[in-house]
């Protein structure tokens, strides 16, 4: 994967949800495992693949690139041909919050202000990098089946998908493949990604609408901003009309439990352990307002200095504990 910063500040690459098997440097973690690529200059990641195959992102790990749209979907074709068999076309669909403003300025304010009472940022809504409310129809032929690969690209926000008359069949997690398990919805938080297998009808007689709810549980609701409503429409006949379904409640929904996916491989579990070893996280409230973390009794707080730069400056003292 090859990086060419055409910036006026560093870019760091992440491949979200890869497995960096003994390359931990291509990580692409700003200033934790690479220093950034000058603009004007260009890097090179290289990733092994081999046995890593499914739904993924990429997305810039360098300030706050990435939440201002320096991502981009990545998909890894399978080597498994019997999974080809499973469905006859693949569908990407890709869902991000759009900000109003650059994110490094909403970083400023909350170094100054207090979240008591400060109103909060109410990003749109992109699939697949198109603004919601705008979509082009996904076209379904009767009786084939489609490989959905839903990727939540967003920083701050969740995504709830349902295409209601259909059925999905959940086949991957996170670029885990499980045994199939039926679902009438996904629920995403950021950086989640599943692919799903859905039969389309065998008539022609209604066009469909695929739902798309975008949420947060810690931002009050307000009318038309949390949550909002996208539909994206699913076309078998031109001029068919949408059919409608009665309004049902999200606990009446089967969501998705990825708790109680089965994987496909079957892998053993890696038991029994000799030592259980157990860390708390939880969310505490700093001085202004500001929410911040704890592991343990432990707050966590960002060091001052980057810790690649700390690693490269104080020779064998950066391999001591003390």
């Amino acid at each position: 994967l090859t990086a060419i910063n055409h910036l006026d500040k560093p870019v760091s690459l992440h491949a979200h949800g890869l497995f960096q098997r003994n390359s931990a440097y291509y990580d692409g973690a700003g200033f934790t495992t690479e220093c950034g690529i000058p603009p004007g200059s260009q890097f090179t990641y290289i990733i092994e693949t081999r046995d890593q195959s499914g739904t993924y992102w990429v997305h810039s790990h360098y300030g706050t690139e990435g939440i201002d749209g320096l991502r981009t979907a990545l998909v890894i074709l399978d080597q498994d041909a019997s999974l080809l068999d499973e469905y006859d076309e693949d569908v990407l669909l890709a869902l991000e919050d759009w900000g109003q403003e650059p994110n490094d300025n909403l970083l400023e304010r909350l170094k100054t202000l207090s979240l008591v009472g400060m109103p909060p940022n109410h990003p749109s809504v992109l699939i697949n990098g198109i603004n919601a409310n705008i979509l082009q129809p996904i076209r379904f032929t009767p009786g084939r089946r489609y490989r959905l690969r839903v990727i939540s690209m967003s920083f701050t926000y969740w995504f709830k998908v349902r295409l209601p008359g259909h059925t999905m069949q959940v086949i991957e997690a996170d670029g885990i493949y499980s045994q199939p398990s039926a679902a009438d919805g996904l629920d995403l938080g950021p950086g989640q990604r599943y692919s799903v297998i859905i039969t389309a009808q065998e008539l022609l007689e209604f066009n469909y609408a695929l739902n798309v709810t975008f949420y947060s549980n810690f931002i009050a609701r307000m009318q038309g901003l949390t949550p909002r409503y996208h539909q994206v429409p699913i076309v078998y006949r031109d001029d068919a009309p949408i059919k409608t379904f009665p309004m049902i409640e999200d606990h009446e929904v089967k969501w998705v439990d990825e708790l109680f996916m089965e994987p496909r491989d079957k892998q053993i579990l890696l038991e029994p352990v000799d030592q259980h070893i157990v860390r708390n996280v939880k969310a505490l409230t700093r001085e202004l307002g500001i929410p911040s973390y704890a592991f343990g009794d432990y707050a966590y707080d960002p060091v001052p200095v980057p810790p690649l730069l700390t690693a490269l400056t104080t020779g064998n003292m950066a391999l001591s504990p003390s």
